[in-house]
This record gives structure tokens, sequence and C-alpha cells, in this order.
């Protein structure tokens, strides 16, 4: 796809265990067989790490590197500080050569989003009043003013984000 804007941010919004990770997993193939470039963005609410303790990446950030790139000829890695919690704006500056980025978490941010609910995991759904739901995946029939896809509905979804972001 020929790069004409800033990358879209879309907000995949759930309750922990909705199963947000599982959807992205087989939304993100079918947004690729569009031919187009995905980042994504998982919003974490305390302190991770994503290097190995003892790597030498690992050596240089406790070292007091405040960014560590590691890059080999099939990823690139950063690992930096952070003085606040990014929003996934801040973050899109790091994934600009995308069209999309898919965000999981963020459910407050006033960005278009996608909810995963499912009744099991949860009484009643977080974005239903939120003016930026654009669709719901849900396993159960819920009175929506928005799409519904059902938990399979992976490729009528892609299709749905490509249309309305007019991503073709």
């Amino acid at each position: 796809m020929n790069k004409t804007h800033p990358p879209i941010l879309l907000i995949v919004a759930g309750k922990s265990g909705s199963g947000k990770t599982t959807i992205l997993e087989r939304l993100i193939p079918e947004l690729k067989n569009r031919g187009l470039k995905i980042g994504t963005v998982k919003h974490h609410h305390g302190d991770f790490d994503m290097d190995i303790p003892g790597k030498d990446s690992w050596r240089h950030k406790k070292a007091g590197a405040d960014k560590t790139i590691v890059s080999s000829p099939n990823r690139i890695g950063i690992v930096m500080d952070a003085d606040h919690d990014h929003s996934p704006e801040e973050l899109a500056l790091f994934l600009s050569d995308m069209d999309i980025i898919l965000v999981e978490g963020y459910k407050g941010e006033n960005l278009p989003k996608i909810e995963i609910f499912r009744k099991e995991i949860h009484e009643r759904p977080l974005c239903i009043q939120d003016k930026n739901l654009m669709a719901m995946v849900t396993d159960t029939k819920l009175d929506l003013s928005v799409p519904r896809f059902g938990l399979d509905d992976m490729k009528e979804l892609a299709d749905l984000i490509v249309r309305h972001f007019s991503l073709a």
C-alpha cells in the first residue's frame, strides 16, 4: 500500500481474559492479506522486562543506557525508560511507517475502538456508551448501534476496518 497518511490508531478493548490477544492473532493475518503494514501496541499497567537477564542488551540497559536497540537481520527490538505512561499517539511515533496500529488496551482513550465482549468474562460491555466504538466482537446477542461480529468473523471485521478507514 502506498503510504499517504499517518498510521491509523485502532483500540482493541475488553476486560482481561476476554480474548483481545487471540482476536488480534487472528485479525492481523486478515489485514496483512490486504497488503497492509500492521503495527501493534500492548498496554501493560506495571513494570516488565522483555529482555533476557544476562544478555548483552540487558546488561547495556542495566548499566544505564536510556534506550537499547537489538538488531538482527529479522527483527529490531527497543527497550527504553519512560517517564510517564505514553499515549497511543506518542507510541505511534515509533511505528510511523505502518498503515494501521492495533492497540491492545487503552480503552479510555478518545480513539476508534473495537470491543471484545464475552458474557462469561464480564456482565456488560465496557465501551457501549463510547462514541468511538465502531464494532463489537462478541459471543452473545446484544442490542447495538454498531456492527456486531462473532468471535470467528475476522475476515468480515477486517473488511469493515479497511472500508471504515479507506485503507483499500
